[in-house]
């Protein structure tokens, strides 16, 4: 069947906004690697999907999860050395603090059990985000996409502030005063429950503030912010369904490169490199409260099979020393980036943490308007040059790249060298 007859079947059964990347949607059929290979075997090298953080159809993970599927499959409510030896595994990784775990399938689930948590051991409701949020795409968390979904818009337990971007940074501060200046923001969302007689429950950031732009945040922001949080009795809870598992390098989790611990963690989508895997990582405590009076069970949560895809993907970022190669190929392409920032005016910034970049184009670079259009026409003639990244931001118009941990020099020269036809072309 042609892509024509296939997008026509898609429109009719999935509707005409179920998303779909580049102005020629792409039919793909493999992957394997950094590589992505569409019907007609044109390859693809991929620099955006992070959720196969260990590479396409990595063969050790395929091997983990046949082997348990062919001996067996069940939920959490028997008992399965796999539930305790990953548990223990993951929370291992984490400050010796965050000790308990809790299994779940999605993003948007972690995030939602973990608003119930704090919900119920604060006694509070009002939570607070940025003004350019998504955390998921369930009732309880669209109320806070303030970025994305219209629930946002009138949501009474939500409040939002400033994203704390240094790029565009409020009133022109810079450093100690610019984080000052945001921190202030999330005391005015402290304030504002307050005034409305709604308790605080908590802060929800990624703390790489990745749909935000994987923003340069002002040093000392976070410690600051969530001083102001847990002093109104709230908690923090770390959103690391984008930036966990390696992805920003030297640190498995990237709320480590803070000075302040969570109280809770949200993990997913590269988990389980494709399979379906989130979880909560928690103080005991908190957890413990939480389970005496409130009932969760989830019924793939924590599986044998889940489980088994999971302690081999921590098997490969270890045996691999992927933390020690995302950190230096990330140098890399960050200084390759920098040199197109020099060639480019287009490019008015360059992000980066590990192997997680982002690119603001702006008209202008004094004025900093939002180059929206030229975004959009690069990420399609990347496609069309066979490198796949995207774009995010308030305005749509930041690149955003984040390929597999897998990612190498050679794979980094050609989505450099790629990325500067590309932009000479424009």
């Amino acid at each position: 069947m042609n892509d024509e007859d296939l997008l026509a079947r898609r429109y009719r059964l999935l509707g005409k906004h179920s998303p779909l990347f580049y102005d020629n949607p792409l039919h793909l059929v493999r992957g394997e690697g950094v590589w992505l290979y569409d019907t007609d075997g044109k390859c693809y090298l991929d620099a955006y999907n992070n959720v196969p953080v260990v590479g396409h159809c990595n063969p050790q993970v395929v091997e983990a999860l046949t082997r348990q599927a062919a001996t067996l499959n069940i939920h959490t409510r028997y008992l399965h050395e796999n539930i305790v030896n990953y548990a223990e595994r993951l929370t291992a990784t984490f400050d010796d603090s965050l000790s308990m775990a809790m299994f779940a399938c999605t993003g948007s689930e972690a995030n939602e059990l973990a608003l119930r948590i704090a919900r119920h051991c604060t006694g509070g409701m009002g939570i607070i985000v940025t003004d350019f949020a998504y955390h998921g795409n369930t009732a309880a968390v669209a109320e806070l996409g303030t970025g994305f979904m219209p629930e946002a818009i009138n949501a009474i337990n939500v409040r939002a502030f400033p994203i704390p971007d240094s790029y565009r940074g409020l009133n022109s501060l810079q450093g100690a005063e610019l984080a000052e200046a945001y921190a202030n923001e999330v005391q005015k969302a402290i304030d504002s429950f307050t005034e409305a007689g709604i308790k605080l429950a908590g802060i929800l950031v990624c703390p790489e503030f990745a749909n935000e732009g994987l923003l340069k945040t002002p040093p000392g922001f976070i410690e600051l912010a969530v001083e102001r949080v847990r002093k109104a009795g709230g908690l923090y809870i770390a959103d690391e369904v984008q930036g966990g598992f390696g992805r920003t390098g030297t640190h498995l989790w990237s709320h480590q490169w803070d000075k302040v611990t969570p109280d809770i963690v949200t993990l997913g989508k590269p988990m389980g490199n494709g399979h379906p895997m989130s979880a909560v990582i928690a103080r005991a405590e908190l957890i413990d409260h939480f389970g005496r009076s409130s009932m969760y069970f989830n019924t793939f949560g924590g599986n044998p099979v889940s489980c088994a895809v999971g302690m081999a993907v921590l098997d490969e970022i270890e045996q691999n020393n992927l933390l020690a190669q995302v950190t230096e190929v990330g140098a890399y392409v960050a200084t390759g980036l920098r040199r197109l920032g020099e060639k480019y005016e287009l490019i008015g910034e360059v992000r980066d943490r590990g192997l997680f970049f982002g690119l603001e184009l702006v008209c202008d670079r004094q004025s900093k308007e939002p180059a929206v259009t030229e975004t959009k026409r690069l990420v399609n003639r990347m496609r069309d040059r066979g490198v796949l990244l995207s774009k995010i931001g308030r305005f749509d118009n930041i690149l955003k790249i984040r390929p597999p941990l897998v990612f190498t020099h050679q794979h980094a020269d050609l989505l450099l060298t790629t990325l500067d036809e590309a932009l000479a072309s424009l």
